[in-house]
């Protein structure tokens, strides 16, 4: 193998391209946009920056931020006041970065777009608005608005997630998070070097609807978006059956990032497994252990030991957790009343917060909880009972 096209210049895209080309491939990363904005981008957890500290350290600006109010209506608010901070970027300022360090390791970028990838069996074929480029391997990490129907991910409508939001010219030093049930989704307010992101996710709900629910939230708490900058963007959120035949790789490609539907179906979180991705994705790629026919198994079986099998089980929880009872109450709003009574809980949450605590894990630390308070016991209990028993794969 000799060249390889990376096919978009997101974050998953613009990392697998840096990790190809400092592995001594040939790397040449396609895309008509470059570094942009998103409304929902640029948070990264600890344990994106924990397992790659560039993230953390680097002079791009960037927001630290250690408490975050949890709140729904009907129960108030619950602070939550994290042990390792959530890093804020602005998406574009962070897409830049990692573009930059593509560049450095020898990564070619082209500002074109790939209007047609046909493959006969040894080569590709990539036709782009500016010629012809022929390739041995492609990587596609052209997101969630992916034009390529033979290369990553396919869903069905049912299996997006959209997420829309301004940016204010405000400040404030915590996150705000709003359930609002019946959604299956969130309010968001992330501040940001010299704005506020303030936006909603939701499942299931037209756009307009979610605008309109957005809009009121931002009404009760003073928040003007007259004048302010919107944005909309698709997130892949797998359905459990989705998750069962997700196609990741395919003869002669592997998929990164929203690309091949590779985010956590709970929180939207995207970035740590774009990152993720397009760092297996590049060893798969580089390594001798596999002749390039068998590199998209290798690469299937490399994601499921690592993070999707806990993204499967992710998909069974979401619905329950977003739309489903206990004690007549919905369970965010049961949890924010029992983050507010219990130190063992918040902890958890904490954690969720971080990304140290998957969902794999997450039955048996509820089951070692069940020794608190009596509401702790029992919602603990409950909470317990929602987790799916097994994975849907």
């Amino acid at each position: 193998m000799k060249r390889v096209a990376v096919l978009g210049g997101g974050p998953a895209g613009a990392f697998a391209a840096e990790r190809l080309a400092a592995g001594g491939l040939e790397t040449v990363l396609l895309d008509s946009r470059l570094a942009w904005e998103k409304p929902c981008g640029g948070g990264v957890t600890y344990k994106a920056y924990d397992r790659y500290p560039f993230l953390l350290e680097n002079d791009v600006p960037k927001r630290l931020v250690t408490e975050t109010l949890l709140s729904s209506p009907r129960v108030g608010t619950a602070r939550l006041s994290l042990r390792q901070p959530l890093v804020i970027y602005s998406r574009y300022d962070l897409n830049r970065l990692l573009l930059e360090r593509a560049e450095r390791a020898g990564a070619r970028i082209e500002r074109t777009w790939v209007q047609q990838a046909t493959y006969d069996g040894q080569r590709w074929r990539l036709e782009t608005r500016g010629g012809v480029l022929e390739t041995d391997f492609c990587i596609a990490a052209t997101g969630a608005r992916n034009p390529l129907r033979n290369l990553g991910t396919q869903w069905t409508p049912s299996d997006t997630m959209l997420a829309l939001g301004y940016f204010v010219p405000a400040q404030q030093s915590h996150i705000d998070i709003c359930f609002l049930p019946p959604l299956e989704g969130y309010i968001w307010v992330f501040p940001r070097c010299g704005h506020l992101s303030v936006g909603i996710c939701g499942k299931g709900v037209p756009a307009p609807l979610l605008r309109a629910r957005l809009e009121a939230f931002m009404r009760e708490r003073g928040i003007s978006w007259r004048g302010a900058e919107f944005y909309a963007h698709v997130l892949p959120s797998l359905e459990t059956p989705a998750w069962r035949n997700n196609r990741v790789a395919g003869h002669g490609w592997l998929a990164v990032g929203d690309a091949g539907g590779l985010v956590d179906p709970v929180t939207g979180e995207g970035l740590y497994y774009a990152l993720r991705s397009a760092d297996l994705a590049s060893q798969v790629v580089l390594s001798n252990a596999q002749a390039t026919a068998d590199k998209p198994r290798a690469y299937r079986a490399w994601l499921m030991r690592d993070f999707i099998l806990d993204l499967a089980l992710g998909a069974g929880l979401a619905k329950r957790l977003f739309l489903g009872k206990l004690l007549f109450q919905s369970v965010p709003e049961r949890m924010i009343q029992l983050m507010r009574r219990s130190e063992r809980f918040s902890f958890l949450m904490q954690d969720l917060f971080a990304g140290t605590q998957n969902y794999l894990t997450l039955k048996s630390r509820l089951l070692r909880n069940l020794h608190g308070t009596l509401l702790e016991t029992v919602v603990n209990f409950l909470l317990r009972r929602m987790v799916p028993e097994e994975i849907p794969l």
